[in-house]
Formats: structure tokens, C-alpha cells, sequence
């Protein structure tokens, strides 16, 4: 989904209006990460997995199943094999994400694939937008609020929002809260510290309810989400830490590049 933000919005019509032509060109995030792997994702697990030609041939034949590639996923030399590179990664973003994402989250006792896959395509699109880019207003240079700013114009939106748009509202407000808390959690921590701005429990509180609000609506029992984000919401905080984790050893939140050794790059 791709949409282009200006910020700040500070009117709550502007913020309805904007989200609404997004939802118009693309649905909400998509729990779909396996869905849109690609060639050379599938051959980057033959190539890692296969110790002979034969065990090549008898990988790609299990990769058509989809109980057996979720098998071969799970598989710890994949991740090992992504950190481990010393050049240029020739996978998908969402291949990426959902490997780095599945192995978090595992060790936190989180197996539903299905959340995964959610978390993964929020990875996916967040680092693509510029959405969350705002700077923010006399801080220091080149700090940015990682969306802070514009929740405030999320919640205003919520008064003036028709039903089908706020469960839209409230499906993004549980992203950004977790996206800000899972992989910003420093960000937070220091406005707190310099501006006695909320800390990550008051985002996680925000995030928790907004995932449940929208998991009661019906418009997410129509798409299929109704399970997802009831479990974002049942387990935000254990999630959250989960992407701490994610952010502090296994992503590069300096690098420009697309997919390298270290990580990923997110959001300069």
C-alpha cells in the first residue's frame, strides 16, 4: 500500500479523509508475508537447507506444501544464514521479516504463524513509508517523533469518524503504538526523560485497546483479522518486547542498505 502523508495533520476531517483513500487503494495491514514470497526467497531456502543436489530436488517438491514449508521456515539455520552474510541479501523484505519476526517471537512463546505473518507485513510497509518520519518540534537535531505527533491527530479523528472508519483508525493506532513501542522504545524513553512525555506503557495501553476495539468490529471478522488482532491485543506487551529484541540484536536500524549482514535499515 503505498500513501502519501503530510504532516502534521492537525484537523480531524484531514486525518478521516486520508486514511479512507488508503483503505480505498489497500486494505488494512494483511497477515500475507508467506503469500508473497518470491523465486528467489523459495531458492534462498534450497540453497541454505539442501546438503545435495538430491536433498535440493526433494526441497523444492516440499516447498509447494504449505504444512512443510511452514516446517522448513522454522528452520534456525535460515536466520543464522540471513545474519550471517557478509553482502548483499538476494531475498524479499517480507521473506526477511517474517524469518527475523518468526525467531522473536518463538522464543517468547508466541507460535501463532498467523500473528507473525501480521507483524511481519507491518514490518514490511512501515519501513517502506515515510509516514513515520516527522520531526519533532524543538527536539534535537535529527530526532523524530517515530509517529508520536500524529497519534494525537488519530484519536481527534476518532470523534468525528463513521463506524467503517473507525475500526480503520483503530486498527492503525494499534500498528503505530506497537511499531513505535516494539522498534523505537529508546525514542519514547527519552521524551519521557527530557519532556515528561508519556512512557511505553501509556502506548502500550493505547495500542492494547485499539487492537481490541478493532477485533470487535465487525469489519474484521469480513477480513479474516478478528483472531489477529485479538491476540495483538491479548499479548501487546509480550509482543512488544519480543520486538525490542528484534530491534536491539538482529536488525540495523543504521544502515542504509535494503538487507544486509547486520539487518534491515529502518526509517533514517
Amino acid at each position: 500500500m503505498t500513501c502519501r502523508a503530510a504532516f502534521p495533520i492537525r484537523h480531524a476531517s484531514s486525518v478521516i479523509r486520508w486514511h479512507t483513500r488508503c483503505f480505498r487503494t489497500g486494505p488494512v495491514v494483511q497477515p500475507n508475508c508467506r503469500a508473497r514470497f518470491t523465486a528467489a526467497d523459495f531458492d534462498f531456502i534450497v540453497r541454505i537447507l539442501a546438503r545435495s543436489q538430491r536433498e535440493s530436488v526433494s526441497l523444492v517438491k516440499l516447498l509447494t506444501d504449505k504444512e512443510a514449508l511452514d516446517q522448513l521456515l522454522d528452520h534456525e539455520a535460515l536466520t543464522d544464514a540471513i545474519l550471517s552474510q557478509n553482502g548483499h541479501l538476494s531475498i524479499s523484505a517480507q521473506f526477511y521479516f517474517y524469518i527475523l519476526t518468526r525467531r522473536v517471537l518463538r522464543r517468547a512463546g508466541l507460535e501463532d504463524r498467523a500473528l507473525c505473518d501480521y507483524l511481519a507485513s507491518l514490518l514490511d510497509e512501515f519501513t517502506r513509508s515515510a509516514a513515520l518520519r516527522q520531526p519533532v518540534p524543538g527536539g534535537a537535531a535529527g530526532e523524530t517523533a517515530r509517529g508520536l505527533v500524529y497519534l494525537s491527530d488519530l484519536l481527534l479523528a476518532l470523534r468525528e469518524a463513521t463506524p467503517a472508519q473507525t475500526f480503520l483508525l483503530r486498527a492503525r493506532l494499534g500498528d503505530y503504538t506497537l511499531f513505535l513501542t516494539g522498534i523505537f522504545p529508546e525514542n519514547i524513553e527519552r521524551r519521557r526523560c527530557r519532556r515528561g512525555a508519556p512512557g511505553c506503557s501509556f502506548y502500550e495501553e493505547m495500542g492494547r485497546t485499539s487492537y481490541l476495539a478493532a477485533a470487535r468490529h465487525e469489519a474484521a471478522r469480513h477480513r479474516g483479522l478478528t483472531n489477529v488482532f485479538t491476540g495483538l491485543a491479548e499479548g501487546f506487551h509480550e509482543i512488544r518486547l519480543a520486538l525490542n529484541q528484534l530491534a536491539d540484536r538482529l536488525l540495523n536500524l543504521g544502515d542504509d542498505s535494503a538487507a544486509t549482514a547486520g539487518g534491515l535499515a529502518l526509517l533514517n
